[in-house]
């Protein structure tokens, strides 16, 4: 097993973070162990049997005596930037996204996640007209500004670089008083039994409340994301009202899909 560094600088981090990173050892070493993570946050081992316990619950790990064991297939990705993911499956975020603006009718009231994919829903919007959007995303706010039929809402709270993001408590009370019509909903993975995940628990919360406060939810993904798994669910699968994706969608996935009533609107790659 590699060592572990035990240097006695250390910088204390949340909850989130410290999964995050103990899923990274988990990745590379195969196996921890509760005593060895205790003194690298410096946390108690109850605190870290708490984690291992979570992490059990996402089938990220099985815990072991003294420590846990990764669940292969099942460790989530650590998150690529936005930079990267907007390299990735360009052409057919594009087609989503198409779609997706095509749904867009004068009077909606409209949710905008941040993502890559809700970015190219808001550069395909220039044209709409008397539309209510509502994001979290600063990318997706840029993409906007120069769509003047398109009355635009921004979230505020803490801004996250690596996402371009918004989230925190301001975030969340600031979609407390409205209503929309419809949540377009980018998302990190989704798992039929598991649901819909996100890498980050602010933004998982922060969408959580998107859900509450939309008529209708409607995911957009490429079909890479599918039987994937994230650290962070947002709702379960059968919560979603409709699904936007591409061709390359898994055929046990699209059953389950159509099986659970959702609807699911195919793009060609």
């Amino acid at each position: 097993m590699a060592s572990i560094n035990t240097s006695p600088e250390k910088r204390t981090i949340g909850t989130s973070e410290r999964r995050e990173q103990i899923i990274q050892r988990l990745r590379q070493q195969g196996s921890v162990q509760v005593n060895d993570l205790s003194t690298l946050f410096g946390v108690s081992t109850v605190t870290i049997r708490n984690d291992l316990a979570f992490l059990e619950k996402q089938g990220i790990a099985v815990r072991a005596y003294g420590g846990a064991l990764i669940c292969d297939g099942n460790a989530p990705a650590t998150e690529p930037s936005v930079e990267d993911k907007s390299a990735l499956n360009t052409g057919l975020k594009r087609g989503i996204a198409l779609a997706a603006a095509d749904m867009i009718k004068p009077g909606h009231r409209v949710i905008l996640d941040s993502g890559t994919t809700t970015y190219e829903i808001a550069r395909m919007m220039k044209q709409h007209q008397d539309v209510i959007v509502m994001t979290n995303g600063m990318n997706v706010a840029n993409a906007l500004l120069d769509a003047e039929g398109v009355e635009l809402l921004m979230t505020g709270g803490h801004l996250r670089r690596q996402s371009q993001s918004f989230y925190g408590d301001q975030a969340e009370q600031s979609l407390q008083n409205y209503h929309f019509d419809i949540l377009f909903l980018g998302v990190d993975a989704i798992d039929l039994e598991r649901g819909v995940s996100t890498h980050n628990e602010d933004e998982a919360r922060l969408n959580r409340r998107m859900c509450e406060v939309a008529e209708r939810i409607i995911v957009v993904t490429d079909s890479s994301k599918f039987n994937r798994l994230s650290l962070h669910k947002i709702i379960d699968t059968q919560r979603i009202d409709m699904i936007i994706t591409d061709e390359g969608i898994p055929v046990e996935s699209l059953h389950g899909l159509q099986k659970s009533g959702i609807d699911v609107l195919l793009v060609k790659q």
